[in-house]
């Protein structure tokens, strides 16, 4: 089944993707539609609020953390059932996944930039121009330079923060004369804005009843300010992809080491979630139910304990760092994980779990499992693709294992390293000296990995919880 689609671009980052994405979603959902959100990249906090605006999961669609190969199949995995799916791109419309120590064609150029990956879904673009410091002809010459720099097809453009009646005319028909439809226009909307910190939007979890009424009239705004009925008919126009959909079951089924077949049984794994913990891929949790766990949920914020039965746990990324306090004051739950962290049970933690398993975050005493590790928050960001390589088997990878990877974090940990004889460094990349942490089967790290890119990790994790 062929699904319609929509790539929703911009010059550059700013220019209003999320506010014409999300609202778009919302528009088109309010009419029924059953619409498929996607967002190009490894974001995790635009996907929360699609997800607000669709009640669908918010699926990430990223050729450098999967493969070019991925993309569509992937895409037509989350957009099984659907009327229409939007993809929120990333960045400016050609900005790739630069900076990652590969070679071009692998992180050069535009590669995993929202043209690359509008080309392989074979999507029309519709292109957000931010018009607030532009007059009619200069907006129509940067329209005509996106349109005609690369081999994306522009589909029509919706006009960003006019300020008046005038403004909007004066840049419609500049726009028009180039061939374009001009899709929407949109004023000035400060009052649908979204709160935003030190690493970007705040989560849609750690505000959800005000973030539901930011979704709300976004998809107002967006539904009185553009021609739903022309955007539709483009994404219809979308021709059909030959790649069947993406199976969770298929990807662990050839992952699994040779000689072993999935367990008759379901070992439990409890996944970090709540306000604290808001950073994850649907198709990891996917995974790991397909090569046989039972994934449960628990909010480190507010459970006194790991759900009954607990065999494994993953903590994924998020803000712990705003929950400190909070965190540190449940103190039974963080002793219970400690010890079964400690007792060579598996955990698994990226970034925000790797904060939380440490001894403390920023003076408030974490689970203590990394003993001496210490986190505190940066003058600067770290953020980028990261091509890794394990240093150390673990409860996911084997030694020597390439991965794709990003990280996305404004904290540090000292050490930075294995801190004991009995810790090993989890990764190394060009970039830095060994990161992270294993001992047992426990491993923490700053690196995020999108385990559709390497289903293995789920089938190991499953199996280690026997």
């Amino acid at each position: 089944m062929n699904v319609p689609r929509l790539v929703i671009a911009a010059p550059s980052s700013g220019s209003g993707k999320t506010t014409v994405a999300t609202g778009l979603m919302a528009a088109f959902a309010g009419r029924g539609l059953r619409v498929s959100p996607h967002k190009v990249g490894p974001d995790y906090i635009d996907p929360g609020y699609h997800a607000l605006a669709t009640g669908r999961p918010g699926r990430n669609l990223d050729p450098w953390l999967t493969s070019e190969e991925l993309v569509v199949p992937l895409f037509r995995h989350g957009g099984a059932g659907a009327d229409v799916a939007v993809v929120e791109g990333v960045m400016g419309l050609y900005d790739g996944a630069v900076g990652t120590g590969e070679p071009n064609g692998a992180g050069g150029g535009d590669f995993a930039s929202t043209a690359h990956v509008a080309t392989l879904l074979d999507a029309p673009v519709v292109l957000v121009v931010d018009a607030s410091a532009a007059a009619g002809r200069s907006v129509a010459a940067l329209v005509h330079g996106f349109r005609s720099f690369g081999a994306v097809r522009v589909g029509g453009v919706i006009l960003n923060r006019l300020g008046s009646d005038g403004h909007e005319r004066m840049c419609r028909e500049a726009v028009e004369e180039l061939g374009l439809p001009v899709l929407g226009a949109l004023r000035r909307h400060e009052d649908a804005a979204t709160p935003s910190r030190h690493l970007g939007l705040v989560p849609a979890a750690e505000r959800r009843a005000d973030a539901v009424g930011t979704v709300r009239r976004l998809g107002e705004l967006v539904g009185s300010s553009c021609d739903l009925d022309a955007l539709l008919a483009l994404a219809r126009g979308a021709p059909p992809l030959p790649a069947p959909p993406w199976d969770p079951a298929e990807a662990v089924r050839g992952a699994l080491p040779e000689g072993l077949v999935p367990l008759d049984r379901r070992p439990r794994i409890a996944v970090a979630g709540g306000p604290a913990f808001t950073f994850g891929y649907a198709e990891n949790e996917e995974l790991l139910e397909a090569a046989g766990a039972e994934v449960v949920r628990f909010d480190p914020l507010h459970d006194q304990a790991l759900p009954d039965g607990t065999r494994g746990v993953v903590v994924g990324g998020g803000f712990p760092e705003v929950y400190a306090a909070e965190l540190s004051a449940n103190e039974r739950l963080r002793k219970e994980l400690g010890d079964f962290a400690k007792a060579s049970r598996p955990v698994y933690a990226e970034c925000a779990g790797l904060l939380y398993l440490a001894q403390e975050l920023d003076g408030a005493p974490m689970c203590g499992v990394l003993d001496g590790v210490k986190a505190t928050m940066a003058s600067r960001l770290t953020l980028g693709y990261r091509a890794a390589v394990a240093v150390t088997g673990s409860v996911v990878a084997q030694a020597g294992e390439r991965v794709r990877g990003h990280e996305f974090h404004r904290t540090v940990t000292q050490p930075g390293h294995g801190v004991a004889d009995d810790w090993q460094a989890a990764w190394q990349w060009s970039t830095s000296g060994p990161e992270g942490f294993v001992r047992g089967d426990c491993v923490a790290s700053y690196l995020h990995l999108h385990w559709a890119g390497s289903p293995g990790f789920a089938s190991r994790m499953v199996l280690a919880c026997r």
